[in-house]
């Protein structure tokens, strides 16, 4: 360890060259739910409000609904209650149209299938869920985790693109491309990276799992593509404010990884190992971000061990498309926080590590290979590493 000032340094090595990266605390541990350090008072202020939003329960009153997966922010992210990820498994569509361009089947009530209603919609169409499209693919997918998201989001687009070999052109067998919304910008969030930034990220989120529309998003989503029976939406729009909004931007912005668990022999072991079979090479150990108006946030190191590309997992893991990505291609999930997941992949298909890393395929078959050849000592070494995260 490299003492400065009141901050420790780890000395990460997983790939050549050698990176420093700051411990995400100075002082005591940052534990998870804890701001990112280095932020101003006011900030500070703003995350403990943004936090009261995150936990805030709706009712249809408040705006809840009519469709919605759950009554809260935190219902979703509750282990911890403060960003981690729950068991929710959501249902998702899009379909691939003969010219290969992705339908996010908007028209139909997609891609996002909520699976609550209110009373009153209940009542006046008699249906407990957002009704699927007939024929067309369903996906599921499981609450991820938001810790680190304002990091990622300060990551420059450079950075993230200087990770991509689409044509794979140094012939590892890794391809990695990007996603990219409807602007051209780089997407980094959502299981397939179709979303750019974490502030329309966060603002799709209210409007889109708990029904709840701002001045960003002031419509009310359909039922399967049809308009909202009169009577059924009891609250005006929009019915969160902006203030409010801001401040549960913020909270998520500003929310710290967790600090990784110190390592023993085993632990740093495996930490080689996993470069030395190449899973380092889309689970890129460290991204850094740039200059951001926001101190805490500018310059930092972040161990969030992804390129936040897309990668072609092969036929069994495939459900959807989504922007650019094909229905095979998910985006190399984070793995800061991997040991508070309840389950892998994403649709939670996985129930451990391990099962995570044998289901991984097409772009991730050479790793996978090489980890299912490993011995004994090297596999619990690997295992060991990944659950200190």
């Amino acid at each position: 360890m490299i003492r400065t000032g009141a901050c420790f340094f780890a000395l990460l090595a997983v790939a050549a060259p050698f990176a420093i990266v700051p411990e995400i605390g100075c002082g005591r541990p940052v534990e998870p739910g804890d701001p990112v350090p280095g932020l101003d008072r006011a900030q500070q202020e703003q995350f403990k409000r943004g936090r009261a939003v995150f936990v805030r329960a709706f009712t249809p009153e408040t705006g809840l609904g009519p469709l919605f997966n759950a009554n809260a922010c935190g219902e979703c992210h509750e282990d911890p209650v403060t960003g981690g990820r729950g068991d929710e498994v959501e249902i998702h569509v899009a379909l691939v149209r003969p010219d290969q361009t992705c339908d996010p089947l908007a028209e139909l009530g997609g891609p996002v299938l909520q699976q609550q209603v209110t009373p009153a919609l209940k009542s006046a169409l008699g249906i407990d869920s957002e009704p699927a499209p007939a024929g067309v693919p369903l996906a599921h997918r499981t609450t991820p985790d938001i810790f680190g998201f304002g990091l990622l989001d300060a990551v420059p687009e450079k950075e993230i693109l200087a990770y991509a070999d689409p044509d794979d052109r140094d012939k590892d067998g890794i391809s990695g491309r990007p996603n990219h919304d409807p602007d051209g910008h780089v997407g980094r969030f959502g299981r397939k990276a179709q979303v750019a930034s974490l502030r329309k990220f966060n603002g799709d989120a209210f409007l889109i799992e708990v029904g709840i529309t701002s001045l960003a998003d002031p419509q009310e989503s359909t039922i399967g593509g049809k308009p909202i029976p009169d009577g059924v939406d009891l609250a005006a729009d929009p019915e969160i404010d902006a203030a409010a909004l801001e401040d549960m931007d913020a909270f998520v912005r500003f929310l710290a990884p967790p600090q990784a668990l110190r390592l023993d022999r085993s632990g740093r072991e495996g930490r080689k190992v996993f470069a030395r079979i190449g899973c380092a090479a889309c689970h890129v150990p460290v991204l850094e971000t740039g200059d951001n108006p926001i101190r805490a946030l500018a310059y930092k190191k972040v161990a969030a061990y992804t390129d936040l590309l897309l990668h072609d997992m092969g036929p069994d893991l495939a459900d959807i498309c989504l922007g650019l990505a094909t229905p095979s291609e998910f985006r190399t999930g984070p793995l800061m926080g991997l040991r508070l997941m309840p389950q892998f992949l994403h649709d939670g298909r996985a129930k451990t590590i391990e099962e995570a890393i044998r289901l991984h395929a097409g772009e991730a078959s050479r790793a996978r290979d090489r980890f299912q050849a490993l011995d004994d000592q090297d596999r619990a070494a690997i295992l060991a590493f990944l659950k200190s995260l």
